[in-house]
């Protein structure tokens, strides 16, 4: 199973093009893709075409891993109660874990803020055969950090010159030319910008402190970046216009509706991971003379 080509166009920001958040829904796509299939209810729908997905992600992962060429890098961005959590465990569930690996960037540890900004995201990066997970990245850096810039005296930067604009631009050429890198060198980049309303936020948030077995999930914090909710929309917007590229091009995903959110990244992953052409490993005429031989001393056995 697929999702129509027509819908990851839909997802896709352009290269080059601008990321258009306030014009992009945040509850579904324009382009039909939820089939029927006897069920009366969309979330049934698209809980049937993630179950398909996964797997489908499934046997596209043992064939990652099989070829030992390609790692998948997944990147989740998103303002607080998006749904990134959720959505990495949806989608990921039918995965291998050996196969999968997952790291959370949280506040800069004294280490990594004695390195440039990209040296923590670079030392979590997945080897050839697996698919590595970063919720929230090295894009903190000119999302969290441009909505609260007292946070660059903390990482010594160079006094001149003095931060400014231009440091916003010269982050997004540090991005871009680090992600071509990884791809060129095997590592192909797939990047979610989860795309959250203000009034979904605010329902979730009132359900996380309704809810006494999810309480934990809030925190104080998460009211206070609230405030900066249009800051951060500028920032995302800036951010995805200028590092949406055609080796790791941005897919923004409407993040109102759990199911089809998670759907529609299982689908993305999996179309990701069809395009790089995988095929099991041919045995090379000597293995597959000893494969011959231990054949027959089983069967002799």
């Amino acid at each position: 199973m697929r999702l129509p080509k027509q819908v990851i166009d839909e997802l896709t920001v352009a290269p080059g093009g601008a990321a258009g958040l306030k014009r992009r829904s945040t509850s579904g796509t324009h382009a039909d893709w939820l089939g029927p299939l006897g069920r009366s209810h969309p979330k049934d729908l698209a809980e049937h075409d993630l179950d398909e997905f996964k797997q489908e992600l499934e046997s596209a992962q043992e064939l990652l891993y099989a070829s030992d060429r390609w790692a998948l890098l997944l990147i989740f961005q998103a303002l607080d109660a998006a749904g990134k959590d959720g959505t990495i465990k949806h989608v990921m569930s039918g995965v291998n874990p050996q196969g999968c690996q997952v790291s959370s960037f949280k506040q800069p540890s004294a280490l990594e803020l004695r390195h440039d900004f990209l040296w923590r995201s670079a030392t979590s990066l997945p080897e050839r055969g697996r698919i590595g997970i970063f919720n929230r990245s090295y894009y903190e850096e000119v999302l969290v950090v441009r909505v609260h810039p007292d946070l660059l005296a903390g990482q010594r930067l160079p006094p001149h010159p003095a931060p400014g604009p231009h440091l916003w631009k010269e982050r997004f050429e540090d991005i871009n030319a680090f992600e071509r890198h990884l791809v060129r060198n095997g590592t192909r980049v797939v990047k979610f910008f989860l795309h959250v309303s203000a009034g979904e936020q605010r329902a979730r948030f009132l359900a996380r402190l309704d809810d006494p077995t999810k309480q934990w999930k809030f925190s104080p914090a998460d009211l206070a970046e609230r405030a900066h909710f249009d800051e951060y929309q500028h920032a995302y917007e800036e951010a995805i216009t200028a590092t949406s590229t055609p080796w790791a091009p941005w897919y923004v995903i409407p993040a109102d509706h759990k199911p089809a959110m998670r759907a529609l990244v299982g689908g993305i992953v999996v179309d990701v991971i069809g395009q790089l052409d995988l095929h099991v490993p041919e045995v090379a005429p000597d293995v597959a003379a000893e494969l011959e031989s231990a054949r027959r001393a089983l069967g002799e056995g």
